[in-house]
């Protein structure tokens, strides 16, 4: 599964930010939640729309978007 079969991008929904295919659950906000402590069963609880793989691919579409960064050393 890649994060392509469950993350869209649709300028329509949240200002175009990405989300989980037919939901108003931005990625973001998984990401927060995973950050915040929660653990996976307490989202999946909480939002009984997620599943696992929801999850899996929130993780994978900002691994992709981290690894895509260039980053620019400063020169001091």
């Amino acid at each position: 599964m890649s994060w392509q079969e469950r993350i869209e991008l649709n300028p329509e929904i949240l200002a175009g930010k990405p989300i989980i295919k037919g939901s108003r659950i931005a990625v973001e906000f998984v990401i927060d939640l995973l950050a915040s402590g929660w653990r996976e069963p307490d989202v999946l609880l909480n939002y009984p729309g997620l599943t696992t793989e929801d999850i899996r691919a929130c993780l994978a579409y900002a691994v992709s978007r981290l690894r895509a960064e260039n980053v620019y050393p400063l020169k001091g």
